[in-house]
């Protein structure tokens, strides 16, 4: 601390009046604020002269580059210890907190969130020019060895841990296979390794960059998916697509490419990303004993649960797997999970409304049989209204999409007042002759709906199948 101090006497010329410890982030670096006169500094110190290395060359040319990221103002002799830029306390993930609450993110939060992302590709692009890669810690490189440590940390760290039985040497087979994919892409840009809501400061309005010194030179779908899946953001599908249109309209400033060819890779990066992040909450939570990152396991299989429901075909085994691992009980449910839970029901009026078991009563039961009903035909009385030839001769007919833009509508301003008003469970059931086709698509396009616009917890029970989905 004393050095600290003395940093602080020789850049500003003032004594330190004032030091506040700061919350300290994943790693064994220690934050300080060190306040005198009207002067204010964030001091760090670290364990590891190569790590602090890395931050202070790459903060020296991000900001030559026009990066906004902090400026370092003074070093210690041993590396140990420096002095940083204070960029305030106003941590994007802080100033989200309302939207990652009830689920519905503000305009104000969707804007901030938007213009980070407009930023990514100037640190991806810009950061690379001339970059000095040999500064990077602990890699100047994204690779191959890389990918199997984090893969393998989801096996050690957190699959084993679970108590899931799988084939060793099946699921290493797919992890070569992945790894392989994932390579195809390198790129000469700045991978930022941990670009998350937490590690974006905002000043001014405008975002600024911090905790970029595990950054190496690598692909940009990585920084993508560890910002827009980070599972404790829960961002609803719908803003999560907005924001990677967001960043692919910035990306075209930089380089071309197409649309889908991007979200074909990204696809792979979420997947391995979602199994890194699940081998440090293991680690940190069955090894370390760390009770907070337990409780972030439901919300990365809730992303990986909704990843899967195109299954990856290309890594049979691991899809297997991952298929069982996200319908294990014990990860069903979220710690002290206080969201909005909306309950969906398929039926058969001759058997009856379902019932609400909540207690609450309430919500909406839905007619669907004013819609012309396939079940009438004996070629559709083989399928439901999950299957192709259902949902093409509903959707040909029209009569359905009238009808569901009025459910949206009621049931959408619903959720809306439910999450104001911190209530717990709405139920919507649908209702039709057999409960078979026309109730079936229903339910299933609601579901759909409601969990591209809200963090909701949707529980989806087509009940004269016996089909139960979560969402």
């Amino acid at each position: 601390m004393d050095q600290l101090r003395r940093l602080f006497k020789e850049y500003s010329g003032q004594e330190v009046t004032d030091i506040e410890e700061m919350a300290s982030s994943g790693s064994n670096r220690r934050y300080f604020r060190l306040k005198g006169g009207n002067v204010s500094m964030i001091g760090v110190i670290g364990t590891s002269k190569e790590e602090n290395n890395a931050f202070i060359k790459l903060s020296s040319h991000f900001l030559e580059k026009g990066v906004n990221v902090p400026r370092v103002y003074a070093v210690s002799d041993d590396l140990l210890r420096y002095l940083q830029e204070d960029l305030g306390d106003s941590q994007l993930y802080s100033m989200v907190s309302q939207g990652r609450e009830c689920g519905e993110y503000s305009p104000y939060e969707c804007r901030l969130l938007f213009r980070t992302m407009e930023m990514l590709p100037k640190i991806q692009f810009k950061g690379s020019q001339g970059l000095d890669w040999s500064v990077c810690y602990p890699e100047p490189a994204f690779n191959e060895r890389m990918v199997m440590f984090d893969l393998n940390y989801f096996k050690y760290c957190f699959l084993k841990a679970t108590g899931l039985d799988f084939n060793e040497v099946l699921l290493q087979d797919d992890f070569e296979k992945l790894r392989d994919d994932i390579m195809q892409d390198m790129g000469d840009t700045f991978m930022y390794r941990d670009f998350q809501a937490r590690n974006v400061m905002v000043k001014d309005g405008e975002p600024y960059f911090i905790d970029f010194q595990g950054g190496r030179r690598g692909p940009i779908y990585y920084d993508v998916a560890s910002f827009v899946w980070q599972a404790r953001s829960r961002y609803p599908e719908k803003l999560r697509k907005e924001l990677v249109q967001t960043y692919l309209k910035a990306l075209k400033g930089y380089m071309d490419i197409s649309e889908e060819r991007f979200n074909d890779r990204l696809r792979l990066f979420v997947l391995f990303r979602t199994l890194q992040v699940l081998g440090a909450y293991g680690f940190r939570g069955y090894f370390e004993k760390k009770p907070h990152f337990l409780g972030s396991v439901p919300y990365a299989l809730g992303n990986l649960r909704r990843l899967l429901e195109v299954p990856f075909t290309e890594y049979p085994y691991l899809n297997e797997v991952l298929e069982k691992l996200t319908t294990m009980p014990q990860f069903n449910e979220i710690v002290e999970d206080k969201r909005l839970e909306v309950r969906i029901f398929s039926f058969a009026y001759k058997k009856g409304i379902p019932v609400d078991t909540t207690g609450n009563g309430g919500g909406y039961v839905f007619d669907c049989r004013a819609i012309n009903n396939p079940g009438k035909y004996e070629h559709y009385r083989q399928f439901t209204g999950m299957d192709q030839e259902v949902i093409r001769f509903l959707e040909d007919d029209g009569e359905v999409d009238t009808f569901l833009d009025s459910v949206y509508s009621l049931v959408e301003n619903h959720v809306k007042r439910f999450i104001e008003r911190k209530f717990t469970h709405l139920q919507v059931s649908f209702g039709c002759t057999g409960g078979q086709h026309r109730s079936v698509y229903c339910a299933e396009h609601l579901a759909k709906y409601l969990s591209d616009r809200f963090d909701v917890k949707i529980t989806l029970s087509h009940r004269e199948l016996g089909i139960e989905k979560i969402f």
